[in-house]
Parts: C-alpha cells; sequence; structure tokens
C-alpha cells in the first residue's frame, strides 16, 4: 500500500514549481528585454521656433527679456489653486505649441479639467505633444486615444507595457521587471517654447486641493526667458527617445471616445467642485500680466533647468545623471542645508554625508514626511532605519503631521495632510526644485528633472517654504531620549508634549512600516 505524500510536502513542491516559474520568467525578461520592450514607431520631432506671427507669450517674453536681457523670470507656485491657475492661463495664452511630460495623470476632476484646456488649445491650432509615463496609465488608454485622435494632439507613453490590462500585464511586469522598473518620474508644462511650469505636482486633484480627504503639499516653479530652452532640450530628448512609444501604436479608439470625453469635461466644468478653479483663472487673465498673476517673476541670470537622460537605465556613466550634479550641490555645503523631501531614504552614504557636513559646523535639518502623513508605508520602512544615526550626527528631522482627517492608514499610507515638495537650500544662496526625492529610487532608477538656481531672493523664497513646514503647527520635531530611543515633540501643544511611538499612525500601520523595515527592499524605495 502506498503511503499518501503529506500535505506539506505537495504544497513545498507546487511553492517550488511556482517559484522556479517566476525565476524562468524574469531571467527571460532579463536576456530578451529589448525584444520585449514596444519599438518606437513616431516620426522625430522639436520644438516649433517662433514664426512670422510671435503668439502672446511670444511677445510678452520679449518685452520682458529686453528689460532682463540673458536672465530667467521665476515664480514659486506653493498654493495648489495657483498651480492650477499658472497651467490653465499659459495654457490659454499658448498660440503654438504645448509639450507636457508626466509620472501621473488622473481620471478626475483635475486631469478633466486641463485635458479640456489642452482640446481647447489644439482647437486653435496649436501643437500638443503629451509625454506619460505607462506605469499609471493603465485603464487610462481610452482618454488618452480620445485625446490622441485629434490631429494637433499626439500622446507617447514612456517605457510602456505591450499588454494593456488584465492578467497578461501582470504577467508582462514579473517577465520584464528589470527594465520596467526604470520609469519617467519628470514634471514639466511648456508653453510655446517661452514658459514653463517644472516642480513635484502630477496632475490630480490632491496636488491640486482639490480633494477634501487629502492634501499634498507640494511646490513648482514657473520659469520663463533663457533656461527655458533647456526645458525644451529636455523634452524633445524625452520625446524622440527609444523608450518613447505613440499611444497609437499600444491601443485603438473610436471617434466617439473623443466627443464623450469633450462632453465629459464641458459637464465637469460646471459642477460646483471646478468653480474655484475657474475663477482663479478668470482673476488670473484679468491681473496686469499673465506672468505675474499669483506673484512677480524674480530676474536671475543662475537659473538652470536640468534632467536624468532619457535612457538614463541603459547607461553605467552616471556623470550626467542629475543625483550627481545634486550630490556635488550638497557636498559643496558651507554652513547651512535645508532639505525637503517626502519620501527620505538616505541611505548609508546619504547618512554620512550628511554627518560629514554637521562635523564641518553647517546646519543640517530635514522636513519628511510622518508616517501617518505618509501616503507611502513601505518608504517610511526605509527611512525609520536612519533616524536614530542621522540624530546622534547633529541633523536636525521634523515630520509633517496628518492634519485632516486620517482613516488609520495601511500598506499605502494614511489620507490627510502628506508632505510631496522636493526641494533644497544650501547656505543661503543656491537650490533646487523638481522631482527628485532623496531616495535610492530617485537616485538610480527612475527619471527625474528640476531648477537649479543660486540667488539670495529665490533661496530666501525657498527658506521661507521650509520654514513653514517645519513650524510646530505643521511638523512634529524628532529628537532622542536619555537612553537613545526615538521620540517625537509636539511643540504646538500647550505644555510641549514628548510623545513615545509614530503620532497619528494606528497599531496596524505602525506594524506594518516595521515588518517592511525588515524586508531588503531598500534599493527599490
Amino acid at each position: 500500500m502506498t503511503t499518501p505524500t503529506p500535505l506539506w510536502r505537495r504544497l513545498l513542491r507546487w511553492l517550488a514549481i511556482a517559484l522556479t516559474l517566476l525565476v524562468l520568467l524574469a531571467l527571460s525578461g532579463l536576456l530578451l528585454a529589448d525584444h520585449l520592450t514596444p519599438r518606437a514607431l513616431g516620426p522625430r520631432s522639436s520644438v516649433l521656433a517662433p514664426g512670422p506671427e510671435h503668439t502672446a507669450i511670444d511677445r510678452e517674453l520679449v518685452r520682458l527679456q529686453a528689460e532682463h536681457p540673458g536672465q530667467t523670470g521665476v515664480a514659486f507656485l506653493a498654493d495648489g489653486l495657483d498651480a492650477y491657475a499658472a497651467r490653465a492661463v499659459i495654457t490659454r495664452h499658448a498660440g503654438r505649441s504645448l509639450d507636457l511630460q508626466y509620472y501621473i495623470w488622473h481620471d478626475d476632476l483635475i486631469g478633466h479639467l486641463m485635458a479640456q484646456e489642452l482640446y481647447q488649445a489644439a482647437e486653435r491650432g496649436v501643437r500638443v505633444r503629451i509625454l506619460l509615463d505607462d506605469m499609471n496609465a493603465q485603464d487610462k488608454d481610452a482618454l488618452m486615444m480620445a485625446l490622441d485622435e485629434h490631429p494637433n494632439i499626439e500622446i507617447r507613453l514612456y517605457n510602456p507595457f505591450r499588454n494593456r490590462n488584465g492578467l497578461w500585464r501582470l504577467v508582462e511586469m514579473v517577465q520584464r521587471f528589470f527594465s520596467v522598473n526604470h520609469r519617467m518620474h519628470n514634471k514639466a508644462w511648456i508653453a510655446d517654447g517661452r514658459v514653463a511650469i517644472v516642480g513635484g505636482r502630477n496632475i490630480g486633484e490632491e496636488y491640486f486641493s482639490a480633494r477634501p480627504d487629502v492634501n499634498f503639499r507640494d511646490l513648482d516653479l514657473l520659469v520663463a526667458g533663457t533656461a527655458v530652452a533647456q526645458a525644451n532640450t529636455i523634452f524633445d530628448a524625452y520625446w524622440n527617445s527609444d523608450t518613447a512609444v505613440p499611444i497609437s501604436a499600444l491601443a485603438f479608439y473610436t471617434p466617439a471616445q473623443l466627443r464623450l470625453l469633450v462632453r465629459e469635461s464641458a459637464h465637469e466644468a460646471r459642477l460646483d467642485a471646478a468653480q474655484p478653479y475657474l475663477r482663479r483663472v478668470a482673476q488670473s487673465e484679468s491681473a496686469r500680466s499673465y506672468y505675474r498673476d499669483t506673484v512677480d517673476l524674480h530676474w536671475s541670470a543662475n537659473v538652470e533647468i536640468a534632467s536624468d537622460p532619457p535612457m538614463k537605465h541603459r547607461r553605467d556613466d552616471q556623470a550626467d545623471w542629475l543625483v550627481t550634479r545634486l550630490v556635488r550641490e550638497l557636498q559643496a555645503t558651507r554652513h547651512k542645508a535645508l532639505l525637503i523631501s517626502p519620501y527620505f531614504v538616505p541611505g548609508e552614504e546619504g547618512t554620512a554625508g550628511m554627518a560629514a557636513m554637521v562635523q564641518r559646523g553647517a546646519t543640517v535639518a530635514v522636513v519628511t514626511n510622518s508616517l501617518a502623513a505618509n501616503d507611502v508605508a513601505a518608504v517610511h520602512g526605509g527611512y525609520m532605519h536612519y533616524r536614530a544615526p542621522l540624530l546622534r550626527s547633529g541633523v536636525h528631522l521634523y515630520e509633517l503631521k496628518a492634519h485632516g482627517h486620517t482613516d488609520g492608514g495601511g500598506l499605502f499610507g494614511s489620507s490627510g495632510a502628506s508632505l510631496h515638495t522636493k526641494a533644497f537650500m544650501i547656505d543661503d544662496r543656491r537650490g533646487f526644485v523638481g522631482s527628485f526625492n532623496l531616495d535610492p529610487r530617485s537616485a538610480y532608477l527612475n527619471t527625474e528633472m528640476g531648477v537649479l538656481f543660486d540667488d539670495p531672493w529665490l533661496a530666501a523664497q525657498l527658506r521661507s517654504e521650509y520654514l513653514r513646514l517645519a513650524d510646530p503647527g505643521q511638523s512634529y520635531w524628532v529628537t532622542l531620549d536619555s537612553r537613545g530611543q526615538v521620540r517625537w515633540l509636539d511643540r504646538d501643544a500647550q505644555p510641549p508634549v514628548l510623545l513615545d511611538r509614530e503620532p497619528d499612525a494606528s497599531f496596524w500601520l505602525r506594524a506594518s512600516a516595521r515588518a517592511i523595515s525588515w524586508l531588503p527592499l531598500e534599493s527599490q524605495l
């Protein structure tokens, strides 16, 4: 009589088979990545040069640059309504081209309103090029194809999936793990090749103060003049790279989808939720100059827009990577470095670098998300390891409070207030605002871009934003107690309260972050 195989042996056998299949699938993707990736099919194109009939933006910039030769005008866009209005206003004044690249474009009120602005510009004859990362484009093919059908609009996807949805997309993600892990995190909105908005915001309600349950505190810079030529060069390099594929080569559409999108956008423009944005745009357009709607431009000769190369993941030489430039800037700190990063995983090298700055006599301080405010708890798990070493070395840490509604959280964090600004200020002169988080993913996996400057006035503006976020009403001060344990001081309470656990976070959220911190995931965070 045959003895039946124990259940645990059968389960172990099936687990071994499943793991073997996953490994073979991943290895096949590693060996055949170039053949599995959809090929670029779109014709090359470049930024449109000014023609004999100048646009409204051309005329305004010619006037402004005559007053500020060789300089670049910059305005800070910290308020969500102002950030929306700035995009809408430069879009409505564009007469030649609109070039956009984004990591996320949500199918929501803000996404639809901005799509409507672009469609109306295309109806006026403006050429619209939109480059989106494909990781977050799932289930949005119909909307993208609807826009792409317009003769003046073309949409391309960065490092796209061949399989657009369902199980096969998941299989492709496993098979192409080593290649699909590299994403385009850049954010730029360029009008007529003359004005650009660059910073941390994606396109969606939470980035523009349009959701009652969550508010992303974010920062963009409106840039006009000389440095915008660099943004044009960056966009063209990405648009014409092998990793940008036209949406028309990946999905299908019907003429009815375009008509439906236009009707949906027109309907949403009449909803109560849309009115604050439309009123802010109306107020902007009646202002003395549509580049001076919310704050005056500050003109400077030392402004640069920089980016990773579009094929960053295929280059071993890191000399032209943005992380190399930013590390060099930070290493040159003499007396002060104030950093803002929603996802902060400095690693051993970054922690040592900040400690060295303190040892040289510099003040180093960081504002990041608390666990309750972080929308990606896994990243907080990576950050937890470095709090005590940073504090022991003399680095100051502040963690943003999750004001407003919080749901207790989960693996993806809590709703409520959440920091999304990515910036730093050095020595009251130099600074950076962009898409770059101080974590391994921004450094080595994703492409990033942003604005670098060397200007005391711009540095003062960024310092004010840092101080606003580090204010006792906004953030906890993180410290060590007499036993070297991490504690959080709520300086806004009367009297101040010292907390001995992650503030405002449920037991399950704290346990999840702690468990994730034990996994070897840091390189992916």
